[in-house]
């Protein structure tokens, strides 16, 4: 798998962590989201939302937004694509991953994004089963706002996690 780098989280739960409520909170404040773009029926956090059966990343699926994106951390380059894609075409979409700026779909996120937030303080995710928070998390977050109304271009700022709260 993509991303794992010596991960010691089962494999088939990996790609399955729900968003912490109060980052989506915190977000779906400012934004009003209608979708979750790459969700389950277990971690989805809007009424409507996009799983493995609706293909999200098809040339077919248009991501109508505003949209939440917390992508599967295995393959994430195809999420940055998509959503690049779809600002074009107008849409609105905020995408939380992990801040590491060393890999080539971080530097397409931030040369294509409106906004960048990396957020001081490791996130907690959710067992989507559980509905528990899993401590132990090894990398910081960002999350990338691509709004195609957004007079801004890359803006970057620290936002406090327990600020959010």
């Amino acid at each position: 798998m993509k991303g794992y780098n010596g991960s010691k989280t089962v494999e088939t739960i990996r790609d399955l962590w729900q968003t912490p409520d109060f980052v989506f909170e915190y977000y779906d404040n400012r934004f009003n989201f209608q979708f979750d773009v790459a969700a389950s029926q277990e971690n989805s956090l809007c009424e409507n939302f996009y799983n493995e059966q609706h293909n999200a990343l098809s040339d077919r699926c248009s991501w109508d937004g505003p949209n939440w994106c917390n992508p599967p951390y295995s393959d994430i380059m195809p999420w940055v694509e998509k959503a690049v894609s779809e600002m074009g075409k107008g849409r609105l979409t905020v995408m939380l991953i992990p801040a590491d700026t060393s890999v080539k779909w971080f530097n397409k996120a931030f040369d294509n994004c409106s906004e960048c937030h990396f957020i001081s303080g490791r996130l907690a995710f959710i067992n989507a089963e559980t509905q528990k928070p899993v401590s132990g998390n090894n990398k910081g977050s960002v999350v990338f706002i691509f709004d195609p109304k957004s007079p801004f271009k890359s803006q970057t700022c620290l936002i406090d996690r327990d600020e959010m709260k």
